[in-house]
């Protein structure tokens, strides 16, 4: 069994390609230019949203208070009429990118950490390199793309967007196999 302090190099590796290749997916490349559209009427919006005093969170609309309104006649006339959607309100101000950035970085962190614990208690060392990238590519891709399909399902993100961050995953678990299959102990 390999222990999961030989895999430091790896899971530090790996962590570094992902958030480079992400930051190179996001900032560089147009792949995800088009996943977010400006309102027609912006400024009106975010008018309505301060006069409602709506706070920081996440909103449905429209939103039943329980399961017995979803059936009354004019929560339907709601639903039917539209705009139904989900709204997710940040902190006013909240522009600075380093907070997320540093989050974003340790959350890769730990996908590689745990991919690396699978690996290690699957996987002995002296393990081929094909082995090794089919467990580990196959827990990151998992890890990275899995948990972005619900939000197509539950909650109306555009199958296009989906589609692209689940890209977006395959290729962050392709770089995450592939430096442990290279540095996978002998």
């Amino acid at each position: 069994m390999v222990s999961l302090s030989e895999l430091w190099a790896p899971i530090l590796l790996a962590s570094v390609l992902v958030f480079l290749a992400s930051a190179l997916m996001w900032m560089v490349l147009p792949f995800h230019r088009q996943d977010y559209r400006k309102l027609p009427d912006e400024p009106a919006l975010a008018d309505a949203l301060r006069r409602q005093g709506a706070l920081p969170g996440e909103y449905v609309f429209p939103c039943a208070s329980d399961p017995g309104e979803r059936k009354d006649p004019a929560f339907l006339k709601r639903m039917q009429e539209g705009p139904v959607g989900f709204l997710t309100l940040a902190k006013p101000g909240d522009v600075g990118m380093g907070k997320k950035l540093v989050t974003w970085f340790l959350h890769v962190v730990v996908v590689s950490i745990f991919v690396a614990y699978l690996a290690a208690h699957t996987l002995p060392p002296g393990t081929e390199y094909l082995q090794v990238f089919r467990v580990v590519g196959t827990a990151a891709i998992l890890a990275y793309s899995g948990a972005v399909i619900p939000a197509g399902i539950w909650y109306s993100r555009p199958w296009g967007n989906v589609f692209r961050s689940a890209l977006d995953g395959v290729v962050y678990g392709l770089l995450t196999a592939g430096t442990f299959g290279w540095l996978w102990p002998r």
